[in-house]
């Protein structure tokens, strides 16, 4: 017997007993509203099945009363709760619905339990005009009308969502995603080309059926020339015998955080394990451990696009309800840290769930039944402000949610397209996915993406070498990663409109850098391509720094140029034997002394900065070349902004 059973059951109980000359119902029959013999017969026989939790029967004994007695209050009651307890929500509502009409005052909850079932049916109407009547009432539980008055915000909320509908046009992503089984939880890497979902299927081996009759695993799918092909199983070492889902990808496809339950050596019922692409294959999942897992619930991760910042939902100790969201930050030793609760403007006394943080890393999608919706649980958006702080969150607006349950949603890194899991009516099997255009207002911050192969430029082999993507104009590292360990393969997603600087290195090499900027959002069909070559560090190799800024005609360093000058700084320090020449550059623009000068000016700034932080002054030495070494023609604007530059070269690494 649920919470709400108990109390209706109690507190009508209780009603009755105070009547006079009450005892129990066989024995004084003036506490009933009935004075027909077979309908009380018939109820005592039914609460009998009902407190030894014989529902059916009980639910058969209920309904022989109100034969006898169409206007027993009492068993409509009773019965309603039965059906609610069974979730036949329709049918609690039509025997509620009697037993108003019988007499509204016989027990003035009754109100309060219609409106709520008409909220979870979608009448809002009804669910309204219930409400309202029982918190009009006198002398009724304070907590109730609170509760009441919270049911009515929501339906209020419902009905002005359904007479302002938001553009919403499901489409199935096909017969290569979806089966006559369930498919949910889908995860998209940046380009929006890959899919990774969860398919459960019913188990075939009976020596695992102590597992449960089904079981979940990861398929993934392509999408090629726009249309998803066919979903291949991911396979071991990720798929197993027992459940994975509610997984998440990185945006460059090479990490995979997933739920996995009851493996060997977990630490609660559900954890969260982690694995890494290599080649074509994965590598063996790692449960994450404390203190991200705990002896508690932990589920459903998001990765941000830096892989820096893990989102999750847990019922661990600390929650300000049922399922909260909260976050763990990867620090730079590999440590997952104490996760951090997002707070109560996210969390709320109900359940948040499903959270799916966008690759503008500033939009999160989630799941909840605590903020106001349109009755179950909805799903929700918030942005996170220049602070750091989350705003408050908007309900995704109906049809998108509705009455029923929507549990989870993600959205590419174009902003355009949502992705969900549904039963919608005409799909290929129980809960199929589905993507539909997001309406403008929902949509993040729109994020491209670049992709290529690192390789050695000697050799042309194929290597794993480190990334790292910054905003130059606010100094933020906005993603960490590393190239497919046997392909050389990245993909990287890229905020639009913003000044960026990319790094990649590798021991053994000299680092790879560039500046750019994107305006537009690419895709799959177009993407930007750009093959790095990594050179060996050998005396002769040189490397031009294109994150180094400086004032127009000056020699003063610009703050933009902190992150690559530690890198060289860091270089250096790495490779101790290293001597290296700073070279300073400018187009044919002024007078050669000019130029000169302020080319060796800026090739002594950077000698500097790298002796103020401790490097030898006899590992650098320093030289201004002006316009003699140009690297592009300097008839075009583009040409002469390439001639403008700072380079270093090495002089010997023995």
């Amino acid at each position: 017997m649920n919470l709400r059973t108990i109390i209706l059951f109690s507190s009508l109980l209780s009603m009755l007993i105070m009547m006079p000359s009450c005892r129990v119902y066989s024995q004084q029959q003036r506490e009933l509203t009935t004075s027909n013999s077979r309908a009380r017969r018939a109820f005592e026989e039914a609460i009998k099945k009902y407190n030894q939790r014989d529902l059916r029967g009980a639910e058969a004994g209920f309904r022989d009363a109100v034969r006898h007695d169409p206007n027993f209050i009492e068993a409509y009651i009773i019965m309603g709760e039965i059906f609610e307890i069974e979730k036949r929500y329709q049918d609690a509502a039509l025997a509620w619905e009697n037993a108003v009409r019988i007499n509204p005052g016989f027990f003035p909850n009754i109100l309060y339990n219609l409106g709520d079932i008409y909220l979870i049916v979608g009448e809002y109407g009804k669910a309204q005009k219930s409400l309202l009547q029982f918190i009009g009432l006198q002398n009724i539980n304070p907590a109730m009308r609170e509760r009441a008055g919270k049911n009515l915000q929501r339906v209020e909320f419902a009905l002005n969502a359904v007479r302002n509908p938001l553009p919403f046009e499901p489409r199935n992503l096909g017969a290569g995603v979806n089966s006559e089984h369930e498919e949910y939880a889908p995860a998209l890497t940046a380009d929006e080309q890959t899919l990774i979902f969860t398919r459960k299927r019913p188990r075939e081996d009976r020596n695992y059926l102590h597992l449960g009759s089904e079981f979940e695993d990861f398929y993934v799918s392509q999408r090629v020339n726009g249309v998803w092909g066919p979903a291949v199983n991911l396979g071991p070492p990720i798929n197993s015998q027992n459940n994975e889902g509610a997984q998440s990808i990185s945006a460059d496809g090479i990490h995979l955080y997933f739920t996995g339950c009851s493996r060997p050596g977990g630490i609660g019922s559900c954890d969260i394990y982690y694995s890494r692409k290599a080649g074509s294959g994965w590598s063996a999942p790692v449960n994450l451990g404390p203190p991200v897992n705990t002896s508690a619930w932990e589920s459903q991760p998001s990765v941000s696009p830096d892989g820096k910042t893990l989102f999750f939902t847990s019922n661990r100790r600390h929650n300000y309800g049922q399922m909260d969201i909260w976050t763990s930050t990867l620090s730079d030793t590999g440590r997952w840290s104490d996760p951090v609760n997002l707070g109560p403007v996210i969390n709320t006394a109900g359940k948040e769930m499903s959270p799916f943080i966008h690759p503008d890393n500033k939009t999160l999608y989630f799941a909840s039944d605590g903020h106001t919706g349109m009755g179950g649980i909805d799903l929700y958006y918030s942005v996170r402000d220049l602070d750091g702080n989350w705003q408050q969150p908007i309900n995704l607006g109906y049809p998108i949610n509705t009455y029923v349950d929507e549990i989870s949603l993600i959205v590419g890194a174009s902003g355009r397209e949502a992705y969900f899991a549904s039963e919608q009516p005409g799909g290929f099997g129980k809960t199929d996915i589905y993507y539909f255009e997001l309406y403008e207002d929902a949509r993040p911050e729109p994020v491209t993406y670049m992709k290529g192969i690192v390789f050695d430029a000697q050799t042309r082999r194929r290597l794993e070498a480190r990334f790292e993507l910054i905003n130059l104009s606010t100094g933020q590292t906005i993603l960490q990663s590393l190239s497919n360990p046997g392909s050389g393969e990245f993909l990287i997603p890229i905020p639009t409109s913003a000044n960026l600087a990319l790094n990649v290195w590798r021991d053994g090499y000299l680092f790879f850098s560039e500046n750019f900027s994107f305006s537009d959002v690419r895709t799959g069909i177009d993407p930007p391509l750009y093959d790095i070559p990594l050179q060996p560090i050998r005396a002769g190799e040189s490397v031009v720094l294109r994150n180094i800024f400086f004032e127009t005609d000056s020699h003063e360093l610009l703050p933009q140029s902190a992150a690559e000058l530690n890198k060289l700084h860091n270089l250096l320090v790495q490779n101790p034997a290293m001597r290296i020449e700073l070279s300073g550059h400018t187009d044919n623009t002024g007078s050669f002394a000019h130029n000169k000068a302020l080319s060796e000016r800026r090739a002594l700034s950077v000698y500097n900065f790298l002796a103020d932080k401790g490097i030898d002054r006899r590992r650098l030495t320093y030289a201004g070349y002006a316009d003699s070494k140009p690297i592009a023609d300097n008839a075009s604007a583009e040409g002469r902004a390439q001639n403008r530059r700072t380079e270093f070269k090495v002089l010997e690494n023995n």
